[in-house]
């Protein structure tokens, strides 16, 4: 069994600056970490491959600095990993990321299983995975909590909040999972000695082009800020305003004007 893994390195602060012409994050300043949510896709396939004996290949779309993501996901147990890196796909908003990240997908496969995690805590919109799935012609689930594996696919169970669904597919499948399904591992110390100098492919525009598929007309145009449907109009940090308020007064008196102070507020 093949199980790819899509993580992303994200900005681990809430500091992070912005370009004012194109909107979009200034990766370089900020200090970054693994997407959250991708820990949980990846411990979910690491459980594959202790009992099913899966490889598990690893993909990120990003600058070069998103290599130390990926030695993160060999520090865990990941099998191999890959990187989609070229000035090209820069400023790409869902639609030119989930392509981007489908045809580095497709130069991995055969494959048997795609998982993602729900989001991302930068750009929150929850639906990469969903287009990967798309673009691929996947059968596809998100959200999901509870993944087991079948002879003739998978049975899954999502969670949609209202209702929980009980899903069964065959494969190959992508699936994006929920925090509830797993408890995520610590790096390994010694798979991350082991694996130091393990190689990380990197592939650029040029190499996705070469990938034998359903071409779409003029491809060289769905990727990065040329390829987005949407545009950022304007990004900037919110202004943090602070107040202090003293209340003086005795016991219960003192109780209501602080209890109609929040409720002004609408902080109740």
């Amino acid at each position: 069994m093949h199980i790819i893994v899509c993580i992303k390195q994200v900005p681990d602060s809430s500091e992070v600056q912005t370009d004012p012409k194109t909107g979009n994050l200034i990766r370089d300043s900020a200090k970054t970490k693994m997407n959250p949510y991708d820990l949980y896709p990846l411990e979910e396939a690491l459980k594959l491959k202790e009992s099913r004996g899966a490889t598990v290949s690893v993909i990120s779309m990003g600058p070069l600095q998103a290599l130390s993501t990926l030695q993160e996901a060999y520090a865990l147990g990941a099998d191999r990993a890959f990187l989609l890196s070229d000035r090209a796909f820069a400023g790409a908003d869902v639609l030119a990321t989930s392509y981007t990240l489908a045809l580095g997908i497709e130069s991995l496969a055969p494959y048997d299983l795609i998982l993602c995690g729900k989001q991302t805590t930068d750009g929150d919109t929850a639906q990469v995975g969903a287009s990967i799935a798309q673009w691929l012609n996947l059968p596809s689930v998100c959200y999901v909590n509870r993944l087991e594996v079948m002879s003739d696919g998978f049975l899954v169970e999502a969670d949609y909040d209202q209702f929980v669904q009980e899903v069964k597919l065959k494969a190959p499948a992508l699936l994006t999972i929920d925090k509830e399904a797993n408890t995520p591992r610590l790096p390994s110390y010694l798979l991350k000695k082991k694996n130091a100098d393990k190689k990380i492919e990197i592939l650029t525009l040029d190499d996705l082009l070469k990938i034998k598929t359903n071409r779409l007309k003029d491809e060289q145009n769905y990727f990065g800020s040329t390829g987005s449907a949407t545009q950022v109009e304007r990004m900037f940090q919110p202004v943090e305003e602070k107040a202090n308020l003293v209340f003086k007064d005795q016991g219960k008196e003192l109780a209501k004007v602080a209890f109609q102070a929040l409720r002004d507020r609408n902080l109740l």
